[in-house]
């Protein structure tokens, strides 16, 4: 809900949800098979202060508690208003019960009904007239089709679950992935300070309770499942909000495998997934995003501990040649960096080991190990010293020799123990990855904070995430500006118009409806040969072969607008000065604009190939240079712009000035669903847009 004078989101106060003093449920039943026994079970069992009703027609006891036909029964047998009142009842008898939950001074409801607004119309309008009626009292809901909610500081566990104490708070869209979650972070020893079944999002969305969680001193981390994500750009600064606070968020969404529902008409449309727009919202956010429930448990692990963000050089410490290949790649896969160390460092580590290992990174004990268990720790010891690496990586049979009858046994705990004081002194993160997780040597760096990996690439993401910090990769403004005056003219004129008068280079096009205006044109001089003819009145000309190039002389001019003319009758085609290609990179340059998010610019490496290549990035408009920067940057044919293999190194200000000012375009014509620029040319001493594009918002 936005404060209607200043339109910004007007943050509420859940304590009522959270915190409550009183608590009735609204379909309470004794039998183990309904909703409203483990409701009712969990919260009478969950610890909390608060005081209890529970609400049956039937008016029997329930679980040795004595129960109300109506929910008014038990306001008026307490004579006291009840803050917070969930509803487990049939879509038929929804609306009743909140119309009783607001006459009893409720000022929370948690709707856990299903049958609404997620089936269709008729449930729609209930679930539509339900939100006016809780509006109109001031008073907030979740879902409805949620399981409930938690609050383990509170002792509330109004939910079909019992979740475990711990500092990560869970909101999430899918009941059923949200026990998926806390099932695995039992596992690990690690548990949930919130959790809220989002459901239809109807009245509270994922965004409030993100708010809610800032000033929430008890939660860490956010763990996100979200399909919908409301108003992105409030998803985005909340998230910042969170970053800021200390806290870390996650989020596990799905799409990553499918193309985006926008019936696009220009490469940008074409080529951008919902996967790629939700990455550009992390990347802005300062989000990490997790592909499974797994992967999202294993970061939870890494940021839950104790341990200190760090940078991507990661230095592996393994005995045996195997686990150090294979850590490498995973780290490599990654995203992170394995250093050759120094003579000197390595020079320093050869001296605890022996003639057989080897000390450049890896560092592979190779038997070394047990010959004397504390080399482990004496060879990280020297390696945390050291400036050239950020982070370290403990992999392969280390925690075995505990699990052994032998005197290395006790070496490997007393190792094991060292290694849990050195990162206790050391700014620098430890990873374990090992073949034994639970044996006694492991149990004492989990006891330390040290996170353990069966996983190599559990461990390599631990340490991805961690290398990322809890900041925002681009924090550019997520607010729009004031519009512009609405683009009425969607032709390959009109866009190059919008564009050049954005400040965006173009070279001079002239627009010809007939041979006798070509035949004035050539002679004129302007633009002067060699030329381009386009065909104009197609959306991608040069698939049907509607651009010829390089026209050296009015003869062949006539000629081809003869054949053009033949073949595609297009309304007129413009005659441009032609660009030598050869003195630059073509780039693609796009904007799309997102029911969700709002604008988002697109960067690539373009010209016929940008689709094949699928070399792209994709950021929230509008962007900053230095996004642009990092955006052109971050491409894999980013070589290709400074110059690789003997080619030209092209104008990065200005390719980064034409994103820029597309961006700014895209943020105030929300009436343009796509703008593309395809190519831009980047030259030594400038960017030239060669061909325009936008394409209207369909009513």
């Amino acid at each position: 809900m936005n404060d209607p004078m200043t339109g910004n989101p007007v943050e509420k106060n859940l304590d009522c949800l959270f915190n409550p003093r009183s608590v009735a449920i609204v379909g309470a039943s004794g039998d183990p098979s309904k909703w409203g026994f483990a409701l009712s079970k969990n919260l009478l069992e969950g610890g909390s202060t608060a005081k209890i009703y529970l609400v049956n027609r039937g008016g029997k006891p329930i679980l040795g508690q004595p129960t109300f036909r109506k929910l008014t029964d038990a306001g008026a047998a307490h004579g006291e208003e009840i803050d917070l009142v969930a509803i487990c009842v049939p879509a038929k008898g929804f609306m009743e019960a909140i119309e009783e939950a607001i006459e009893v001074g409720a000022r929370a409801i948690v709707a856990i009904t299903a049958g609404l607004g997620e089936l269709g119309s008729g449930g729609a309008l209930i679930e539509a007239r339900a939100l006016e009626w809780v509006h109109s009292h001031g008073a907030v809901m979740v879902g409805p089709n949620c399981l409930g909610i938690v609050d383990t500081t509170t002792n509330l566990q109004l939910s079909s679950e019992v979740l475990p104490v711990g500092s990560t708070a869970i909101l999430s869209q899918s009941g059923n992935m949200a026990i998926d979650l806390a099932n695995l972070m039992r596992e690990k020893g690690l548990g949930v300070s919130r959790f809220v079944s989002l459901g239809n999002q109807a009245d509270l969305g994922v965004v409030e309770f993100m708010a809610d969680c800032v000033t929430h001193d008890a939660t860490k981390s956010v763990a996100l499942y979200v399909e919908d994500f409301g108003d992105g750009r409030e998803f985005i600064k909340m998230s910042r909000r969170l970053i800021a606070s200390g806290k870390r968020v996650l989020l596990l969404a799905p799409g990553s495998s499918a193309a985006g529902a926008r019936a696009a008409r220009s490469h940008t449309g074409s080529m951008t997934t919902t996967s790629q727009i939700v990455d550009a919202a992390c990347r802005s956010g300062g989000v990490q995003r997790v592909y499974s429930p797994r992967q999202m448990v294993d970061l939870l692990v890494a940021f839950n501990s104790d341990i200190r963000s760090s940078g991507p050089r990661i230095a592996i410490v393994t005995d045996g040649g195997g686990h150090g290949a294979i850590a490498s790649d995973s780290l490599t896969s990654a995203g992170l960096e394995v250093p050759v160390l120094s003579e000197k460092v390595a020079e320093e580590i050869s001296r605890e080991l022996w003639i057989n290992s080897s000390v450049t990174n890896p560092v592979d004990l190779a038997g070394a190990g047990e010959k004397d268990v504390l080399n482990y720790a004496r060879v990280i010891e020297r390696l945390l010293a050291s400036d050239e690496i950020d982070a370290l990586l403990l992999t392969g049979y280390f925690g075995g020799y505990s699990l052994t009858d032998t005197a290395l046994a006790e070496s490997e705990t007393a190792a094991a123990s060292e290694i849990a004081r050195l990162s206790r002194a050391h700014v620098k993160p430890i990873i374990v990855n090992t073949i034994y997780p639970d044996s006694p040597s492991c149990s004492i760096l989990r006891d330390a904070g040290i996170p353990v990996y069966r996983d190599i690439d559990s461990a390599s993401l631990a340490l991805y995430g961690l290398s990322q910090g809890a900041r925002a990769e681009f924090l550019d403004p997520v607010d729009l500006p004031k519009r512009g005056t609405p683009v009425e003219d969607p032709s390959y004129m009109g866009a190059r118009q919008l564009f050049l008068n954005a400040g965006i280079t173009f070279p001079t096009s002239i627009e010809v409806s007939n041979e006798e205006q070509l035949l004035t044109i050539l002679k004129s001089g302007v633009p002067p040969f060699p030329i381009v003819m386009k065909a104009m009145g197609l959306l991608h000309k040069s698939d049907f072969g509607g651009v010829i190039l390089n026209i050296a002389d009015p003869e062949s001019a006539v000629s081809s607008y003869k054949e053009v003319m033949r073949r595609l009758d297009p309304p007129s085609v413009a005659i441009e000065e032609m660009v030598d290609l050869d003195k630059g990179v073509e780039l693609i340059v796009g904007t799309v604009n997102d029911l969700c998010f709002g604008p988002l610019v697109m960067v690539g490496i373009g010209g016929i190939l940008t689709e094949v290549m699928g070399d792209r990035v994709l950021a929230i408009a509008p962007v900053s240079m230095d996004t642009a920067l990092s955006m052109l940057l971050s491409l894999r044919g980013a070589p290709l712009l400074i110059g690789a293999r003997g080619g030209v190194s092209i104008d990065l200000e200005a390719a980064c000035e034409a994103v820029v000012r597309l961006s700014n375009v895209a943020t105030i014509h929300p009436e343009l669903s796509e703008m593309e620029i395809n190519p831009l040319l980047g030259v030594p001493d400038g960017a030239i847009g060669l061909d325009a594009r936008i394409v209207l918002v369909e009513p």
